[in-house]
């Protein structure tokens, strides 16, 4: 495994908030709902981004904004347009004023909208969960990333507004690989751009003494390693490889490898029922109490009481 599918490996969705929304100008649609992650394609016309604080930004169509929560936002048909809609945390509808506007805008399964033949189609998947391999995906993402349908090239887009709208059995988990699988190529897309300003460990992934280490350690988190141990492995002395290291990826072997550890001990305890002690051997901790301690000065919560606040519910967030 290497260091960008350690890290694209973390977005999973369960349940995602997928729709459908068609508008007819003029729109304005304010963004509240606070979604760590929020996947916009534009499958028909165009729409303007507006993030609160930074420029707004054009999308045509086939292009595809991944938004990073939890900023609020505004996308509209021009950005002279007062927002008319509301969106809130639980994907609550209202007009500016409060007015609900739940029944209002229905326009049938997985479709929202003020016109359902509206020139401007957007598909709209929000991810509602942030696990802790997620959280080292949004810690490396600028607050918005705009891929261009010249530069995707993707079948998946049309993929997704045909599956999108249909009410079949397991619909909700084709339509949550189909957003995971979108993403994933946008990402991909975007990591290898040079204006991308890729995070140091993306960037280090090529070097001949780094790249080598990162897979190592991306392959087996659980083995003991020491600086010396992973030098020996890549070829390398143990101060060149810790200078190196330090230099191109930003902190020390070892503390990336903990980060590396401390995030699949988040991903395993919310998404499977395994005992903090099968957990800390599957990530490098010789026993329970070790890796509470370290998962405490991480997350500032104890794993069990990360693990009660993720089953009770998604808005949840310790730490």
């Amino acid at each position: 495994m290497d260091a960008l599918t350690g890290l694209l490996d973390g977005p999973r969705a369960r349940g995602a908030f997928l729709l459908r929304a068609s508008l007819a100008p003029p729109w304005s649609v304010r963004i509240q709902d606070e979604a760590p992650l929020c996947l916009v394609a534009m499958a028909r016309g165009g729409a303007w981004l507006m993030p609160d604080g930074g420029a707004p930004l054009h999308a045509a169509e086939g292009d595809v904004l991944v938004i990073r929560g939890p900023g609020h936002y505004t996308v509209a048909d021009d950005p002279a347009t007062p927002p008319q809609i509301v969106v809130h945390p639980g994907q609550r509808c209202t007009t500016p004023d409060g007015t609900s506007l739940a029944e209002a805008l229905d326009l049938g399964v997985r479709s929202w909208g003020t016109d359902p033949d509206g020139p401007s189609v957007l598909l709209v998947g929000a991810y509602q969960l942030r696990g802790a391999v997620t959280g080292r995906l949004l810690a490396a993402l600028p607050p918005v990333v705009a891929v261009r349908a010249a530069d995707l090239g993707s079948p998946l887009l049309p993929l997704l507004g045909t599956e999108i709208v249909r009410d079949e059995p397991g619909q909700d988990v084709v339509l949550d690989r189909l957003l995971d699988l979108l993403l994933i190529a946008v990402l991909r897309h975007w990591f290898a751009r040079p204006e991308a300003a890729a995070p140091g460990w993306y960037r280090a992934h090529g070097d001949p003494v780094v790249g080598p280490a990162l897979r190592l350690l991306h392959a087996e988190p659980a083995r003991p390693w020491t600086v010396a141990a992973l030098a020996a492995e890549v070829g390398a002395s143990r101060a060149a490889l810790a200078q190196r290291f330090g230099r191109l990826v930003g902190e020390p072997p070892m503390a990336y490898l903990t980060g590396l550890r401390l995030a699949e001990a988040a991903d395993l305890l919310r998404e499977s029922e395994r005992t903090l002690e099968a957990i800390a051997r599957r990530v490098g901790y010789g026993t329970a109490f070790a890796l509470s301690a370290a998962f405490k000065r991480e997350q500032g919560v104890s794993p069990q009481e990360y693990r009660a606040a993720r089953a009770a519910g998604p808005r949840v967030e310790p730490g």
